[in-house]
């Protein structure tokens, strides 16, 4: 017998009572990281009981489902990367060369279970992600059929425009067609009624919020309210962002984008083009200011008082498939 014990049968013990078996420490470490995993993902907590890594506070009531899906994305790759951090580990632990043995170890090859496992698992990892993509996707992209408020956002080299799609005056006799500085947006969209003579707000990269001193034209908005932002391109592709909503949607020429939001904080907010639109993209910005209903109907009737009635240029007609697109309502 060897002075260490090396050639003892498997199972039994060496020098100072060793035991040579690690078949027990094997069998239940892949149980108890299956165990943890349960346990870090079967507890029903929501958005709030975990940190945000990264995102803002949400600003709106659809921006918690944005937050929660990007939560959930961190916490799979955090449960992914433990599961394999933890077989590594116990590889390099376990399968690690004996100081005393210099033979080869067994080799394996073609273990179906084993290709089946990884060929299976990052399937379903796909799959589950993709459910609560789509999931949420299209709770996001619902629209109301008669929202509260409808604003045409205008996008162009290099700054915004917010077309206000809004009876301001009271008067059902104004604005009682839809005029041809609108013409370019789809009807099923715009959601425009008679009276809608509106107001607009447009900025330059040299615009300044009077009351923040940040730079870029002030899109207000009310709290409490559903609000259809439409969105249009005059010359190429921007992005419309406003940060704490936690969305973005393109700006596409020729193509008319919608999605609606309903504000329920109020507050200054800051938003941007996430779209690399040209030389002064990075001037594109704007600001949103969050009040009262009360507040934003006189906010209206200010930009009323100042002349800026009617409407901006929306932008490029849309054309074709995505001129009879109908957005999905609720």
């Amino acid at each position: 017998m060897s002075p260490n014990g090396s050639d003892l049968p498997h199972g039994q013990t060496g020098v100072g009572g060793t035991s040579t078996s690690r078949r027990p420490v094997r069998r239940w470490l892949p149980r108890a990281l299956a165990a943890g995993l349960v346990l870090a993902t079967a507890t029903g907590c929501s958005y709030k009981d975990y940190p945000r890594l990264g995102m803002p506070s949400p600003a709106t009531e659809q921006a918690p489902r944005i937050l929660s899906l990007w939560q959930g994305s961190w916490a799979a790759a955090l449960a992914t990367g433990c599961l394999v951090w933890g077989l590594i580990l116990w590889s390099v632990i376990f399968h690690r060369r004996s100081r005393t043995k210099v033979e080869v170890p067994p080799q394996t090859r073609y273990n179906m279970p084993i290709e089946a496992l990884y060929t299976f698992v990052p399937i379903l990892v796909i799959a589950v992600l993709f459910y609560f993509t789509a999931r949420d996707e299209s709770k996001l992209l619902e629209t109301s059929k008669k929202p509260q408020n409808v604003i045409n956002v205008v996008g162009f080299q290099w700054s915004w425009g917010f077309n206000y799609v809004a009876d301001v005056d009271g008067n059902p006799a104004t604005g009682a067609t839809v005029p041809s500085q609108l013409s370019a947006i789809p009807a099923s969209k715009l959601d425009f009624t008679p009276g809608d003579e509106g107001v607009y707000e447009v900025g330059t990269p040299a615009s300044v919020d009077p009351d923040t001193g940040l730079p870029g034209p002030t899109l207000w908005l009310p709290e409490g309210q559903t609000v259809r932002f439409v969105l249009t391109s005059r010359d190429v592709i921007h992005s419309f962002w406003v940060i704490p909503f936690l969305m973005k949607m393109d700006v596409i020429p020729g193509h008319t984008n919608v999605f609606q939001v309903t504000p329920n904080k109020i507050g200054d907010f800051k938003g941007k083009c996430a779209e690399l639109c040209g030389q002064d993209h990075s001037r594109m910005l704007f600001n949103v200011k969050v009040v009262t209903p009360q507040q934003y109907q006189q906010h209206l009737k200010d930009l009323a008082a100042k002349g800026q009635t009617g409407y901006i240029p929306a932008g490029i007609p849309t054309t074709g498939n995505a001129k009879n697109s109908e957005p999905k309502t609720t």
